[in-house]
């Protein structure tokens, strides 16, 4: 069976994510390879090149003939060292990337606290938010989880006024997230945008591989344009992809298992360019308007993002691709009476126009 190439990376950050949330515990079995392998329908080869990524970050060690463990918190002296390595590692790369943008030691501080408050408190509002929504009998509730696509914004306020006793929850998780929610049962609809390197197609080789045996429909809710936005007037000349590995240029990038990033990533291969080249290329923001922001506040030069984000905060933009966004619904969903509004919404000639008035759709 074909797998796209990124696969692998995104198995291994669903584990990160069931780690840091507390599903799979310090000192956890995890599956075996093949176990693994089986109930996600993928080549053993992939879901071990993920434990290989996971072992080398300090995260799991395998035992020879006794399993893969996630690494306790209370290990060998050894393993806490490496684990102490590799996370001074990270702080210290976010420091100096602070100091190079003029912030001080205080404000550094500050702001990592806050960010980190911040998570607790949204991991802790979010789990909760899905566990309600995967209890309640309240069949007028629809939860979206997936790709930024401001799109979905203008689906929830169309949806609230044609029917407003419906509530439209969405979450922002990326497009591998959202396939990942679908094949859980943890939302009822997903959206994505992720290119296949080896067929060249969007999002088909994805839904295939991931979502096996479950039927789904896959609606095209748009084709849009991605490219990089710059600050008005572009003062640093920024043309094209090979601009961003230039010492005065950095960039603000979308997390892993986003479209976007992954798109970014191919241009990248594509350019032969080695992502460690590209200042700011760790600094991760999770949709198309914090992209934008940060390039507005003067945080970073450059990002990869879709028009309409240049259009709202008035920034300059550079076409790079033209992809599809597609919604994923579970056939069993699609025809309830749960989605039928949002799906007339959908279809509706009055939607449809507000998203043609947005910058770079089709």
């Amino acid at each position: 069976m074909h797998t796209p190439n990124s696969l692998y990376i995104q198995i291994a950050e669903q584990l990160k994510t069931d780690i840091a949330t507390a599903k799979v515990l310090p000192g956890d079995r995890l599956p075996t390879v093949r176990e693994l392998a089986r109930k996600l329908k993928i080549n053993p080869g992939t879901v071990a090149r993920a434990y290989g990524e996971l072992e080398r970050d300090g995260i799991v060690q395998t035992r020879r003939g006794g399993g893969t463990y996630v690494v306790p918190r209370t290990n060998s002296k050894a393993l806490d060292t490496m684990r102490e390595d590799r996370l001074s590692t990270i702080f210290n790369r976010s420091i100096l990337e602070g100091l190079g943008l003029g912030y001080s030691p205080e404000e550094l501080e500050a702001i990592f606290t806050l960010q980190l408050t911040k998570w607790r408190e949204e991991r802790i509002r979010d789990n909760l938010k899905i566990e309600i929504q995967n209890k309640t009998t309240d069949r007028k509730s629809i939860v979206f989880l997936g790709s930024h696509d401001m799109a979905i914004e203008i689906l929830a306020t169309h949806l609230r006024q044609k029917h407003p006793s419906y509530t439209f929850s969405s979450e922002y998780v990326g497009s591998m997230e959202g396939l990942f929610a679908l094949r859980q049962n943890k939302a009822h609809l997903c959206g994505i945008h992720l290119l296949d390197e080896d067929s060249g197609e969007y999002n088909t080789p994805y839904i295939k591989n991931i979502l096996v045996g479950q039927p789904v429909v896959v609606i095209n809710l748009a084709c849009r344009l991605q490219g990089l936005l710059t600050t008005k007037k572009n003062p640093k000349d920024i043309r094209g992809i090979q601009d961003l590995v230039r010492n005065d240029v950095t960039i603000i990038n979308r997390q892993r298992g986003s479209g976007t990033r992954m798109l970014l990533d191919y241009k990248l291969k594509e350019s032969s360019i080695d992502p460690q080249h590209i200042r700011g290329y760790d600094q991760e923001v999770d949709t198309h308007l914090s992209v934008a922001s940060s390039i507005a506040s003067g945080t970073a030069d450059v990002g990869l993002g879709i028009e309409a984000a240049a259009q709202a905060l008035n920034l300059d933009f550079i076409p790079v691709a033209e992809e599809r966004y597609d919604l994923v619904i579970p056939k069993d969903y699609y025809s309830s009476s749960r989605l039928r509004p949002l799906v007339e919404v959908i279809t509706s000639e009055k939607f449809r126009m507000a998203l043609s008035a947005l910058r770079g759709y089709q």
